[in-house]
C-alpha cells in the first residue's frame, strides 16, 4: 500500500525558503586564481662572441702601426704613422676641392674611379652572365668557347690597356675597356659551373612539361644559379678595383690611381699611404656589400 505524503503550499514556500537561507549563509567557493605566468628567459649577451670578432682586427692593426711607428722611430724618407695621421686629417679636411682639371680632392678621384670600375663592370656583367648561362647549358657552346677562356683569362690587366688605347684613342674608354675584359672572366666560369650543376632531375621535369627554353632558364636554372651568379660578381668587383688603380696610372686624368702617381712625382709618400688605406677599405666595402647581397640568395640545407 502506497502512501502519499501532502503538503500545503504554505510548507512548500517554508520549505523552499530554508533551503534558499541555507544556501546563501553557506560560504561560496572562490574560483581558482590564475597563476602568473613565468617571464621568458632573457638570453644573456654573448660577449665572447663580440670580443672574438672585435679584438683580432684591433689587434691585428695595433701591431701594425707599432711594427711601423718602430721602422720610422729613427726617422728617414718613410713618414711615422703621427705624420701620416696629420696628413690625413688635412686631406680629408676638404676633400671635394676643385684647383683645377688635374688638381682636384681625393673625393673627386675615388668617385671617378668607382665610376669608370661601375661602367666596366656593368658592361662585363650585361655579356659575362649570358655568356656564362650558354655555356653551360649548351655542350657545343661549352666545347667552342671554353678554349678561347683558358687562353685569355691568364692575360695580365694591364696587356690589354695598350689594345684598348689603339682602338678607342682616349683614355678613359680605354681604362673601361680593361676592366670589361679582365672582370669579365670570374662571372663567365661561374655562371657556367653554376648552371653544370644544376640537378639533371629538375631538367627532366621541365621537358616532361614541354617548358620553353626562356621558361627553362628563369624558372629553373636562374634561382639555382643565382649563389654561383653573386659569387663571380663579387670576384669581378674586386678584380676591377685592382685593375683601375693600375689602369689610372698609365693614362691619367681623374682617378685614385693617377693621384697616388702624381704624389709620387710630388714625392708625398705620406699621401701615398693615406692612398692605399683608401683603396683597401673602398675594396672591402664592396666586398662586404656583395657578401651581404649574396646570403640572401643563398639557401643551405
Amino acid at each position: 500500500m502506497v502512501s502519499a505524503v501532502f503538503h500545503s503550499p504554505g510548507e512548500a514556500v517554508a520549505a523552499s525558503a530554508s533551503t534558499t537561507t541555507a544556501s546563501a549563509s553557506r560560504p561560496a567557493v572562490a574560483a581558482p586564481a590564475e597563476m602568473p605566468k613565468p617571464a621568458p628567459k632573457r638570453t644573456p649577451y654573448d660577449w665572447r662572441a663580440l670580443a672574438m670578432r672585435v679584438l683580432p682586427p684591433v689587434l691585428g692593426m695595433t701591431l701594425l702601426i707599432g711594427l711601423w711607428g718602430l721602422a720610422t722611430m729613427k726617422g728617414g724618407s718613410f713618414p711615422t704613422p703621427a705624420a701620416t695621421f696629420d696628413a690625413a686629417v688635412q686631406l680629408f679636411s676638404d676633400p671635394f676641392y676643385r684647383k683645377g682639371p688635374n688638381d682636384q680632392g681625393i673625393g673627386w678621384n675615388i668617385l671617378n674611379s668607382l665610376s669608370r670600375v661601375g661602367m666596366g663592370f656593368g658592361l662585363a656583367a650585361l655579356v659575362g652572365i649570358p655568356l656564362g648561362f650558354i655555356i653551360g647549358r649548351f655542350e657545343f657552346a661549352n666545347r667552342m668557347v671554353s678554349p678561347l677562356i683558358a687562353l685569355l683569362k691568364p692575360v695580365s690587366p694591364l696587356a690589354w690597356l695598350p689594345i684598348g688605347l689603339l682602338v678607342f684613342k682616349s683614355a678613359n674608354p680605354a681604362a673601361i675597356w680593361t676592366i670589361f675584359i679582365c672582370s669579365i672572366w670570374p662571372m663567365v666560369v661561374n655562371t657556367a659551373v653554376g648552371v653544370q650543376r644544376v640537378p639533371v632531375d629538375y631538367l627532366n621535369v621541365a621537358r616532361v612539361l614541354r617548358l620553353s627554353e626562356w621558361k627553362v632558364i628563369t624558372r629553373i636554372l636562374l634561382p639555382a644559379v643565382l649563389p654561383y651568379v653573386l659569387t663571380g660578381v663579387r670576384l669581378s668587383v674586386g678584380t676591377a678595383w685592382l685593375v683601375i688603380v693600375a689602369a689610372e696610372m698609365l693614362t691619367g686624368g681623374v682617378g685614385i690611381g693617377f693621384w697616388v702617381w702624381d704624389e709620387w712625382n710630388n714625392l708625398n709618400v705620406a699621401h701615398i699611404i693615406i692612398a692605399i688605406f683608401v683603396i683597401g677599405t673602398v675594396g672591402l666595402l664592396l666586398e662586404w656589400f656583395l657578401m651581404s647581397l649574396a646570403k640572401h640568395f643563398t639557401f643551405e640545407d
